[in-house]
């Protein structure tokens, strides 16, 4: 893992698409759907969008019905947890440990071999494609 990134917020919100901007710094949601990753079935490596440090391989990936990009587990030291308590119940919300960018919610409904479902943000992700 690098060092962490840090900066302003306004260095972020000159750094990053509104709609990324406000997911990865603010810990907002894009509508469940919209994200362009839900259909992206090529091999390769799901990196942050604020920062660029790989999270996810694609063999991690699984269509969970849900709307948003989903994973049963993700790579080694990648994120940082916490409780997230704005909705009745508390949930599990993950952030980048090299820039602290929000990802989404952590679940325990996903698939063997964890039984979890890594709920991320499709504006949070860039996919880089394996080089053939």
């Amino acid at each position: 893992m690098s060092d962490k990134i840090e900066k302003t917020d306004e260095e972020w919100r000159a750094l990053l698409p509104r709609d990324a901007y406000q997911v990865l710094r603010h810990e907002g949601t894009e509508y469940a759907g919209s994200s362009p990753l839900n259909d992206e079935h090529r091999k390769g490596t799901f990196v942050c969008a604020g920062c660029g440090m790989s999270l996810f391989r694609s063999d991690m990936k699984y269509e969970s019905g849900s709307g948003w990009p989903s994973f049963f587990t993700s790579l080694p030291g990648v994120f940082e947890t916490s409780t997230d308590h704005k909705l009745l119940r508390p949930r599990t919300e993950y952030h980048c440990t090299r820039c602290g960018g929000h990802h989404g919610h952590i679940f325990e409904d996903g698939p063997a071999p964890t039984g979890l479902r890594f709920c991320n943000n499709g504006v949070s992700l860039k996919f880089v494609p394996d080089s053939e």
